[in-house]
């Protein structure tokens, strides 16, 4: 019998498309791609490097609810609008999974769910016994 979990963070998104913000299934984290929205369903302000910060902290969330941690954290995928945004998101995502020296990939992509995001970001970890 399997112990899967799930974790939402109540994006529109979840519900239309059917699926969970992040699955846990035995020590292995999940996280889908996480875009900036806010709580109530708009898009966070600002540049990338908000944006990826308000990423970031969703996926954080997600992870913790799940019984993880950042430092659990072995593999992230950035996709970006905009390649002039590398340093700016790279900085948010050094600042948050740096210390966990998590294989990272850093694409551009044509577009994202909505016209004024700048960055995704999806996770994945393995939590430490």
């Amino acid at each position: 019998m399997s112990d899967r979990r799930h974790a939402f963070t109540g994006s529109p998104f979840e519900a239309r498309f059917g699926f969970a913000r992040a699955v846990r299934d035995g020590n292995r984290i999940v996280v889908a791609g996480t875009g900036p929205m806010e709580d109530d369903g708009s898009s966070t302000p600002g540049g990338a490097a908000e944006q990826a910060e308000r990423c970031c902290t969703l996926i954080l969330r997600a992870i913790e609810e799940l019984g993880g941690s950042g430092s659990d954290v072995v593999r992230t995928r950035m996709f970006l609008t905009d390649p002039a945004d590398q340093d700016a998101v790279g900085k948010v995502h050094a600042r948050h999974f740096g210390e966990a020296r998590a294989a990272a990939t850093m694409v551009g992509c044509a577009w994202l769910c909505r016209p004024e995001w700048k960055v995704e970001i999806e996770v994945e970890a393995i939590v430490s016994d």
